[in-house]
């Protein structure tokens, strides 16, 4: 491997399970035969000390909250981590963040909205989902169920702030960018996967990509794999994929093998095979083989509908 190789790995909504995405990540160095040099998690990491802390929405409290272990020093994450907030976090603990911090060591929260350069790449970010009702309204100190709520959604002057940015090699956000499935079925691509409905994802989002043309867009929330290419005339792809959650890794980890700031090949899950090269097609036909749509694991499992309508 040239020496400025770089193995970015990427995460979907991990939801408090932390010991066994450092495991897939074990075997997905040991398929690669190299170190993952970075994690990237696209929301919803749900970095609670206790499982049953009563900020956490009542559905997920079965769930496990593990990152105590990583905050008392117990445990360690063997990789640096970078995460975005999704619309299920401890923003109590959050919100004295917003341009980021160390949790533990090496796990690191990106904040609500900006730009960083981690290892040589420009990584945009956007925490949040989107809440018409509050986009323009001031964030509230998280100190209540409801004002917890409110922080999950992102606001019109973050959004902003990531609009303005330029040359952005990857750009996380926690839901989908709106039309990415309708332009997957306009262009009949993989027909015999059924999709999502067309309606998932929020337009802010699109028209984010669409205005900052990043090269990769990686989000989560919906807890479906999904990939396609969006292009702008004369302007530079924006190749995206969807995350499931940490239920299983084959659509749940997502990596990416860097040159210099360009992605020469990706792949899906632990084992190491190569799903993408550069100058190839991006699009749903790199997905893994289909596999039994319930693939949640009990309570932390979400509706694909389960965005903000205040």
């Amino acid at each position: 491997m040239p020496q400025d190789s770089l193995l970015v790995a990427a995460l979907g909504d991990i939801h408090g399970r932390f010991h066994r995405v450092e495991a897939w990540l074990d075997a997905l160095e040991e398929a690669r035969g190299r170190r993952v040099d970075l994690v990237l998690a696209v929301g919803d990491v749900e970095a609670f000390r206790r499982a049953d802390d009563h900020k956490r929405k009542a559905a997920k409290r079965a769930m496990p909250a593990e990152f105590a272990e990583y905050a008392d020093g117990l445990r360690r994450v063997k990789r640096p981590l970078y995460f975005i907030g999704g619309n299920n976090e401890d923003f109590e603990a959050l919100h004295d963040l917003p341009d980021g911090g160390e949790l533990a060591p090496d796990v690191h929260y990106l904040g609500r909205a900006g730009l960083r350069e981690v290892r040589g790449l420009r990584v945009a970010y956007l925490s949040g989902i989107h809440a018409p009702r509050f986009i323009d309204q001031p964030l509230k100190r998280p100190t209540t169920l409801d004002t917890a709520k409110q922080a999950g959604y992102f606001r019109a002057a973050e959004v902003e702030q990531v609009a303005a940015l330029q040359d952005v090699d990857l750009l996380l956000v926690h839901e989908w960018p709106r039309g990415i499935v309708q332009k997957a079925r306009e262009e009949r691509l993989a027909p015999e996967r059924p999709l999502p409905s067309p309606w998932i994802g929020n337009p802010v989002t699109r028209k984010l990509v669409d205005v900052v043309h990043p090269r990769w867009v990686l989000c989560g929330h919906s807890h479906k794999p999904f990939a396609v290419s969006l292009e702008a005339q004369g302007r530079t792809q924006s190749r995206v994929a969807c995350l499931d959650q940490a239920a299983k890794p084959d659509t749940a980890v997502f990596w990416l093998e860097f040159e210099g700031r360009e992605a020469q090949r990706a792949g899906w899950g632990v084992s190491g095979a190569v799903a993408w090269q550069v100058g190839q097609r991006w699009g749903l036909h790199t997905l893994p083989p289909l596999v039994d749509a319930d693939n949640g694991d009990g309570p932390g499992s979400a509706s694909p509908n389960d965005n903000a309508t205040a």
